[in-house]
């Protein structure tokens, strides 16, 4: 959509354009519900987006909303709306491919992920729209949002019995919504709404901006829709094909394993990985062979301390959490000795050091929509052997929740990958405990000649943001030929070396003062 010059610079300053209403919102709950609120009088949804605001973001921004069949097939039956933002460009001249932004999970809102992202693509915003969809059943796009977990007892969270009990209260609950049917959740069907959002706004070509599950979301719109799309990149690599549950178990076990092997041979001085920690495979093992186990720990949100069970299953999904941040995982190896001796503190919190956000929350009716549908059917031809430590904890869970859970239809088409029409740059992180390199590898090479895949060697889940990544993903898209877009040198990034293990304070050790050193 071209927005008139006047508007764009009345947005700019953050002043109401004459003759468009607007709302401020009080948080991000109520994102996307301007162009509602604008067209209340009609009773119908706005046709284009309204000026709004959004947590987290200085600048008022751009809201809209198309409707869609809740079933494609029932075009005159139940309607959801779909909420997306538009950040304008910021110059005059700007590019008509805008950029669109698909979030991971599956389950993440892309509108609340918007403050995070954006300082990623600034440079992009400068000649280009940025575009964020909730996708169907995240954010305010008819979600199917459980409830809250953070706050739980640790025993409640982590007990599987509770854990399904749960989650079957809330597919009863979600069932009794407007758009309760879960069957038409899945990422065909979603992507059809964004290119009904491409429609609306009138733009020709755009560049899709995936990661992780995005990745897949990208993919399918790439397979439904080639000739909409300019350039496309794929950070962390989830294949239609991956089977989740199955991928969980072998990538898991791989990062791990790869952790531990990268304290035995960091031997270099007094406060090396394999100095402090010489017997860390051995305590890991001994470890998880203990398991069950009663434990206390002070609760990570809440900061209760609470005396609980922790089993084999608890503890494997506690210590992956973290192996999706290098600089997370660098402080496992402590956590792991520690624990060993009896203190579990540091691989609780550990585990609650990514997920706390509300950006990072996962509306997991959405989640376990597109799961059950695409890839625990998958499960048993999968392939993969299971890990060593992790076996089918995932699967396991997995198939529990999908007997009791809808599943949407999928279509054979679905699980292939067509060569590429248009330039793809793929991105893998080679500490990559849930898309490594091996899943870009395969993509890599199903899309041909216009493929490029990077792989950063000591990067976790997600490159995009790493040292000179963010000027790699500038310049594939701006490239003004296919040919130089696939000619990206992310020398810059590759050669970034693992963080350093991370010890904790030696609270004996004698102070500069006495020692005599100067600072």
């Amino acid at each position: 959509m071209e927005v008139d010059q006047s508007k764009r610079a009345a947005i700019g300053r953050g002043r109401q354009p004459r003759g468009w209403r607007w709302c401020v919102h009080t948080g991000l709950i109520l994102m996307g519900m301007c162009a509602v609120v604008a067209n209340a009088a009609s009773g119908a949804p706005a046709a284009g987006p309204h000026p709004c605001r959004v947590e987290g973001l200085p600048n008022e921004l751009l809201c809209g909303v198309v409707q869609r069949p809740l079933d494609p097939a029932r075009p005159d039956g139940t309607r959801i709306d779909v909420h997306y933002l538009l950040v304008p460009a910021m110059a005059r001249n700007k590019q008509p491919d805008a950029v669109l932004m698909l979030a991971g999970g599956p389950g993440q809102s892309a509108i609340d992920l918007a403050p995070m992202v954006l300082p990623l693509m600034a440079r992009l915003n400068n000649r280009r729209d940025l575009v964020f969809i909730d996708q169907r059943g995240t954010g305010r796009s008819a979600p199917l949002q459980c409830a809250d977990e953070s706050r739980l007892p640790v025993q409640q969270a982590v007990d599987p019995v509770q854990q399904l009990e749960r989650v079957r209260q809330c597919a009863d609950t979600l069932a009794k919504l407007p758009h309760g049917d879960m069957r038409f959740f899945t990422t065909t069907i979603a992507m059809q709404d964004m290119e009904a959002v491409r429609e609306q706004l009138g733009i020709p070509q755009w560049n899709l901006v995936g990661g992780s599950y995005g990745t897949r979301a990208a993919l399918e719109y790439l397979r439904q829709f080639p000739q909409k799309v300019r350039r496309t990149v794929l950070d962390g690599v989830a294949p239609p094909d991956m089977a989740l549950p199955a991928s969980f178990s072998a990538d898991g076990q791989a990062a791990l394993d790869a952790l531990l092997q990268s304290c035995e041979v960091d031997t270099q001085g007094p406060r090396a990985c394999a100095t402090q920690y010489p017997q860390l495979r051995q305590e890991w093992s001994v470890l998880l062979s203990a398991m069950p186990r009663k434990i206390t720990v002070n609760h990570p949100v809440t900061g209760k301390a609470e005396t609980f069970v922790l089993t084999r299953e608890a503890l494997l999904r506690l210590i992956r959490a973290p192996l999706y941040m290098p600089a997370l995982a660098a402080a496992l190896p402590t956590a792991i000795h520690a624990a060993a001796q009896g203190d579990f503190g540091g691989i609780i919190g550990l585990s609650g050091g990514m997920g706390n956000r509300k950006s990072q929350r996962l509306a997991m009716g959405m989640h376990f929509s597109v799961v059950c549908a695409e890839d625990v059917p998958r499960i048993a031809n999968a392939g993969l052997q299971p890990g060593a430590d992790f076996g089918r904890v995932d699967a396991q869970l997995y198939e529990a929740v999908c007997q009791l859970w809808p599943r949407g239809a999928v279509a054979d088409a679905f699980y292939t990958v067509p060569p590429a029409q248009s330039p793809v740059l793929l991105l893998s992180g080679g500490a990559d405990p849930a898309t490594p390199p091996r899943h870009g590898a395969r993509v890599s090479k199903a899309l041909g000649d216009k493929a490029q895949h990077i792989v950063v060697p000591q990067a976790g889940h997600g490159v995009m943001g790493i040292g000179c990544m963010r000027d790699v993903l500038y310049r594939f898209i701006a490239a003004a030929d296919d040919a130089s877009a696939l000619l990206q040198d992310a020398a810059c990034a590759t050669k970034l070396p693992r963080p350093g293990v991370f010890l904790p304070v030696q609270t004996g050790a004698p102070t500069d003062a006495q020692t005599g050193a100067k600072p």
